[in-house]
């Protein structure tokens, strides 16, 4: 079970509380499915997972998918209906339950099984669901995800899967739902013999079958999201290192193709350096039970749970390029530390709901600023963070709605880390702000998320109350603007395009001296003999000289 962490933070006599969107968007239409799918519906809510075995046969000639997920769940609460997700042309073809073969009703990509046992509160209960079929062909994984049947260049199979946002219901029958996390999982995955399957958590075991296949069973010992959970099949070969960690050994395995090997080694030396930095700034890896993976994908890469993805073509940057034009962003691999990241904030600590995905994208992103914090320095790291600024679109806020599987705008990813970077100036020491960071990862440990939780969290920790900036960054789509004049020895100054009681402090120089000043909606008046004024750079505002 991984079910939403309970229990918000009242601080300052003040509660954090849902900003209404249609403030400012229009609210858009969504289907009876999206409803299905992003919901907490009466047929999810009364049972609890705890255990998954996915028993599936993979076959890359005819490009099909068959077998079983065995579901163990607890009964929360007597109910006769439960719902599992499987989205088509995949089909249900039954559904088992103590020998009894159960009535299954499709809607769409939701099948609703009707019980015959009685599910008494408490009581521990396990259905099997067989299915098979063709599944969905990822159009542009991950984004748009998926199976990938690829070749490498020897004309061997070279397959994965991703799934994010469309939901891991596209290759396999589940709960899909991120509020409820299963708390272990067995993956078996029967392939040619001529194929090595990597999935998720550790190896327990290769079983060679009389039908010229074999079958890998992987364990995840750990809480997993649906989306996470992957199958990567290909003519893999396997290097491996211990590091050092704050918990202790942590096993750092590699799976990439026979012919990128050498490449590999000397590439892959980018993940222990990934591993301690972010075991510095967010604290011990969250699956020292699982160990950590990288797995080369013919696809970009994706962060599945102890079995990282990667498809960077061994090159420094996102495929070569700098994000941030700042050349900083060539000094690392985006995708093994973007990617890694999301093991502390995505598979550590998960958004409830997709409306929240900013929790998992807004923390990664800003994690590039960190590894290069870590390596290269503070100002090289705000080089780089104010580089990617050149990205924000600003076109809807990062917060979607909820309850219909629906991400807010892509701006989670930069906004999200330059609203990051602002808080660390706001906050104004770096040791609080990294045990900030590293308390995020310990309070909600394994744990699915609201934006409100995380709000809360970093307002009480801060001391300071953080309700109308997170309300400008997440829920609105203005940039803070500084509207200000300097004339006759004074300074006046306010902030404009701004929610109800926005009142950032804010770091500038007159003249080339340094002062913290405290502008709201109203106008301000200090007195100074300067006659410039410049923002510090590292707070994510625009600013406004008024003439005369």
């Amino acid at each position: 079970m991984r079910i939403l962490a309970l229990g918000l933070f009242f601080i300052f006599g003040f509660h954090i509380n849902s900003y209404s969107q249609e403030l400012f968007q229009e609210k858009p239409l969504f289907t009876h499915q999206n409803t299905l799918r992003g919901s907490i519906t009466p047929e999810r809510e009364w049972w609890d997972l705890t255990y998954y075995h996915l028993d599936i046969k993979i076959n890359p000639e005819k490009e099909s998918i068959s077998g079983k997920n065995t579901i163990q769940y607890t009964v929360l609460k007597p109910y006769m209906v439960m719902q599992v997700d499987l989205q088509e042309p995949l089909k249900i073809t039954k559904v088992i339950q103590n020998e009894k073969e159960l009535h299954v009703r499709q809607d769409g990509n939701a099948h609703f099984i009707t019980l015959v046992d009685e599910q008494e509160k408490g009581t521990i209960q396990i259905v099997d669901v067989y299915y098979e079929g063709i599944p969905q062909v990822a159009k542009r994984a991950p984004w748009d995800g998926g199976f990938t049947w690829a070749e490498d260049k020897n004309g061997i199979p070279f397959i994965a899967t991703s799934c994010q946002g469309l939901g891991a219901s596209v290759w396999w029958p589940n709960k899909d739902h991120m509020y409820d996390e299963v708390d272990s999982m067995l993956i078996s995955v029967n392939v040619p013999k001529n194929l090595i399957n990597v999935s998720n958590g550790r190896l327990r075991s290769t079983e060679r079958q009389g039908d010229d296949t074999v079958t890998t069973h992987w364990f995840v010992s750990n809480p997993i999201n649906n989306y996470g959970v992957n199958v990567n099949l290909g003519d893999y070969v396997h290097f491996s290192e211990v590091y050092e960690g704050e918990k202790g050994p942590l096993t750092m395995d590699y799976y990439v193709l026979r012919d990128n090997l050498v490449r590999a080694k000397n590439h892959f030396k980018e993940a222990p350096r990934m591993m301690k930095a972010f075991e510095h700034w967010f604290g011990p890896y969250p699956f020292y039970e699982d160990g950590y993976k990288l797995v080369e994908v013919p696809y970009l890469g994706m962060e599945h749970q102890s079995s990282v993805t990667y498809g960077n073509q061994f090159k420094n940057g996102y495929l070569g390029r700098d994000v941030s034009g700042s050349g900083w962003g060539l000094k690392f691999d985006f995708i093994i530390i973007h990617e890694s990241a999301h093991e502390w904030f995505a598979n550590n600590i998960t958004y409830r709901d997709m409306a929240d995905m900013w929790i998992h994208e807004g923390f990664t992103s800003y994690s590039e600023n960190l590894f290069v914090d870590y390596y290269f320095g503070k100002e090289a790291a705000s080089e780089y963070v104010i580089g990617v600024r050149k990205n924000i679109v600003n076109d809807i806020p990062i917060i979607g709605p909820y309850n219909v599987n629906k991400e807010g705008s892509g701006d989670m990813y930069y906004k999200g880390a330059n609203m990051l970077h602002t808080l660390r100036q706001m906050v104004n020491d770096d040791e609080k702000w990294r045990d900030i960071l590293r308390g995020l990862n310990k309070t909600f440990y394994h744990q699915t998320v609201t934006t409100e939780q995380i709000e809360n969290y970093i307002s009480e920790q801060s001391g300071m109350n953080l309700t109308a900036f997170f309300n400008q960054y997440l829920r609105d789509i203005r940039i803070p603007t500084l509207e200000y004049t300097i004339e006759d020895n004074e300074l006046k100054y306010r902030w404009i395009n701004i929610v109800e009681n926005f009142d950032m402090p804010l770091k500038i120089s007159i003249d080339d001296q340094e002062q913290w000043i405290y502008p709201n909606a109203k106008w301000k008046m200090i007195a100074t003999e300067g006659k410039s004024l410049n923002v510090d750079p590292n707070f994510y505002v625009e600013s406004t000289l008024l003439e005369e």
